[in-house]
């Protein structure tokens, strides 16, 4: 069996560069996304103890709460780094990769691919761990995972305030264009995917009734514009409040899934 290797540039940014661990808790928009991914997954997942494997799961801020709701988790993550701060959730842990898992078939009731979409550039390789996944999934369980927004950057890097600078444009643009980021500049690897085109790759994996659900919805930007420019958290404010309002008010209208910043595409194997 091929063993398959993280490549070195996200391994090094998640290792050297970046805490994964603050993402989702030192930021308005971060919080913002957990919220919104909490809420759409208790939606899915089962109402009891259910077995779930955390793919991707890095230092496992979904496995925290997902143990608190009172399910069994067993978190896979191909960062060393990540494995010893997601056992101190009391999840039980293995280094992995999502395009090779060492799960029995058939074996969870839910399936969570939270975040290897976002560096798998090449679609063999996201079939590849959508395959694994529905291998791993029980027949009538739960499977969920996370994309970027192909336009994320765009609306990133004007809260930021600097796509008005040439260079910034330019880099923008290929991410766009390409719906890749090479990973030289700010951020590591990554793929960036449309709404239909995800949908598209998890139906083709034989996965059924399968829905995409913009995260943060069309004012995350806002949030991560006056934290940046004002130097102080907007978390607990009515101008958060009103973001993830509006998160919630966009959910049935599908012409603003591009306005988000991730997607998260829920779906079950038949059963």
């Amino acid at each position: 069996m091929t063993r398959h290797e993280l490549a070195p540039e996200i391994k090094r940014f998640y290792t050297e560069t970046f805490n994964e661990a603050d993402r989702l808790v030192t930021t308005a928009d971060g919080q913002l996304e957990m919220v919104r991914t909490q809420e759409l997954l208790r939606r899915h997942l089962p109402h009891q103890s259910a077995r779930v494997l955390d793919v991707g799961g890095g230092p496992g801020a979904h496995a925290r709460w997902l143990l608190d709701d009172g399910h069994a988790v067993h978190l896979v993550d191909p960062i060393e780094h990540h494995i010893t701060q997601a056992r101190r959730t009391g999840a039980t842990v293995e280094l992995g990769d999502a395009r090779q898992l060492s799960a029995e078939d058939a074996s969870y009731d839910v399936v969570l691919v939270l975040g290897p979409l976002y560096h798998l550039l090449e679609r063999r390789e996201r079939d590849q761990a959508l395959a694994e996944a529905y291998r791993v999934t029980k027949p009538g369980g739960l499977f969920a995972a996370a994309g970027i927004n192909r336009f994320a950057s765009l609306f990133e890097h004007t809260a930021f305030a600097h796509l008005h600078h040439e260079p910034v444009q330019q880099s923008i643009a290929g991410v766009l264009s390409s719906q890749i980021h090479d990973g030289k500049r700010s951020f590591t690897a990554a793929y960036f995917h449309e709404p239909a085109q995800l949908q598209g790759e998890v139906d083709e994996a034989g996965f059924v009734d399968v829905v995409v659900h913009g995260v943060e919805g069309p004012a995350w930007s806002m949030l991560a514009a006056i934290e940046r420019h004002t130097g102080e958290s907007v978390v607990d404010s009515p101008v958060f409040a009103s973001a993830l309002t509006a998160a919630r008010m966009a959910e049935p209208y599908p012409e603003l899934l591009a306005a988000s910043s991730h997607l998260l595409v829920c779906a079950r194997r038949p059963a």
